[in-house]
């Protein structure tokens, strides 16, 4: 390990661990009361994968806050600009524009045509079996590549708290917050986490705001005064040392992604995926069918689009804040490294109560997110897969609640143990590879669906299928999973692919099978459904009753 990761080994700055643990504690039992309550009028499949379309536009807008602001916004973020300036930012930037993509290509229409499912809308005017099967392996991917990424954070967010910095100890923290999850889900459905989700939205921004006004008096003055503050503590710093650069390059683009050819496409690549990723998210689009009219779904975005914005545009001033006055030595020597920033910086600020709040609140966020993964995945495989696929639609309520919990289950063991492989990358690094699977995979065939007359069957499986299947190869092949110190496999080095982010192959590759794949398979001549879902996307008709506008 480098020298630099040594300096702050004795457990200085992360407050008391018993008084950390205990406000934490509090904080899991009020969140698990509340999802409880909500889980008791859990009684059919409607109610555990929509919350029975029972929420208006404006909770909506703050559940998908809640699910789409996870602990790569908040830890991946913050200790990304802590470290490389400018060129951290840029994450912000891009999780951000993404949701005009989602608002004016795919938010309404998709969810006039879907009922639960992204493969609904897939599935709407091509052959059932093989689109669905095709697209809950699509769901299930993402969701899976998101969960590691939460896992990862959740373990870094407890063993900052508990100063736990052996390799076991933060393994543990992965499994039990994995274990968590799972009763979360269980217990109380789509309508016990979009509770908990709207709270947390609430928590988070309003947390972030707070510590962004302390930041400001602890400059004593407003953004320029931490931007001082940053170039100073780099330029004293071990890491700055080692890396040469100049202490000023944090407020330059470039420091991370500038420096040669290669890390130039990488940018490129990251960018792609976090514009298009989002409009191919699964667990984002399902929270479209938990509203009951296409206004509020609009109206939910809206909400989401203002309350995401506000809080990216803080994540810029608590990223500088960290690097000013936590520093990036003591940042990579806490356990988990970059994604320790946000609440060594909470400590600074405000002393032991504050970071163990703080810390909650990103706890609740990554709770919050991974059920709604959970949830998007399991409602995958027992919508699509068991009902659709292997019972023909024959499958009682009580049988597809039951084939979700088990892959709840399931879905948990494996993030367990891929978070534990994944503890030492970034968060927000490890989120962008979701959503390049997304990109890759779902997105072509979205928006091939909803607006392209002659998409077919075999055009939509070549699209799922290649986009997919070439983002996941490339991302084994990269640096991300072997080839460096901060690799799932550090000491192995197979990374034939030089980019870190697959998406500047894949996406492409993904749009391009849909074309080709539309053009050499068989027509399905269906077109009444197809004239029916363009009916269907454009004005609501047929999803639900008539309003009084």
């Amino acid at each position: 390990m480098q020298s630099y990761l040594l300096a702050a080994e004795t457990g200085e700055g992360t407050g008391n661990p018993v008084l950390n643990i205990a406000i934490f504690g509090a904080f899991i039992a009020i969140t698990l009361y509340i999802v409880t309550r909500a889980g008791k009028t859990t009684n059919e499949s409607a109610d555990f994968y929509t919350g029975g379309a029972s929420f208006s536009g404006t909770q909506n807008g703050l559940a998908i806050a809640g699910d789409y602001l996870s602990a790569a916004s908040f830890l991946g973020i913050v200790g990304s600009i802590a470290l490389n300036g400018y060129d951290g930012f840029l994450y912000s930037i891009g999780f951000f524009v993404a949701w005009l993509v989602a608002l004016l290509l795919v938010a309404e229409p998709l969810r006039n045509v879907g009922r639960f499912t992204m493969a609904d809308v897939l599935s709407f005017r091509l052959r059932q079996k093989p689109v669905r099967v095709a697209a809950a392996f699509g769901t299930l991917f993402v969701s899976l590549f998101y969960l590691i990424a939460q896992m990862a954070g959740a373990g870094s967010l407890v063993s900052v708290l508990l100063d736990l910095h052996s390799y076991t100890a933060q393994a543990i923290c992965v499994g039990i917050v994995g274990v968590i999850m799972i009763i979360y889900v269980l217990v109380g459905g789509m309508k016990g986490t979009t509770y908990v989700q709207m709270i947390k939205a609430v928590l988070l921004i309003a947390g972030v705001l707070i510590m962004s006004i302390l930041a400001f008096i602890t400059a004593k003055g407003g953004l320029t005064a931490v931007f001082d503050q940053a170039i100073d503590t780099h330029a004293a710093s071990g890491y700055l040392a080692e890396k040469g650069y100049q202490a000023d390059d944090i407020l330059k683009p470039g420091l991370k992604y500038g420096g040669s050819t290669t890390s130039k496409l990488d940018f490129v690549s990251l960018g792609l995926s976090l514009v298009l990723g989002t409009a191919g998210l699964p667990h984002v689009l399902m929270r479209f069918y938990t509203v009951p009219t296409a206004k509020e779904a609009r109206k939910s975005v809206t909400w989401a689009i203002v309350l995401i914005g506000s809080f990216y545009l803080l994540t810029l001033v608590l990223g500088y804040a960290a690097a000013a006055f936590v520093g990036p030595d003591r940042i990579l020597a806490a356990p988990g490294g970059a994604n320790s920033a946000a609440p060594l910086l909470a400590f600074e600020l405000g002393g032991s109560i504050f970071m163990a709040l703080i810390s909650a609140v990103a706890f609740a966020t990554v709770l919050a997110v991974v059920a709604g993964l959970a949830i998007t995945a399991s409602a995958s495989i027992a919508h699509d897969v068991y009902d659709a696929v292997l019972r023909d639609g024959q499958s009682t309520e009580a049988e597809q609640v039951r084939v979700s919990r088990i892959t709840v289950v399931v879905l948990g063991i494996v993030a367990i143990i891929l978070g534990i492989l994944a503890m030492q990358q970034n968060v927000a690094f490890l989120v962008s590879l979701a959503f390049a699977i997304a990109a890759s995979a779902n997105l072509p065939t979205i928006l091939y669906s909803l607006y392209w007359k002659r998409f077919n069957t075999t055009g939509a499986v070549a699209s799922i299928y290649t986009g997919l299947i070439s983002a996941l190869v490339l991302i084994a092949l990269s640096p991300a999973v072997s080839g460096s110190a901060t690799s799932m496999f550090p000491n192995a080095d197979w990374a034939i692919f030089p980019l870190s982010s697959p998406g500047l192959v894949s996406i492409p590759l993904g749009f391009l099978a849909g074309i080709v794949g539309t053009y050499l398979g068989k027509p399905d001549n269906l077109d009444q459904l197809q004239a029916e879902m363009e009916v269907r996307s454009l004005t609501g008709v047929g999803v639900e009753a008539p309003v009084d506008h």
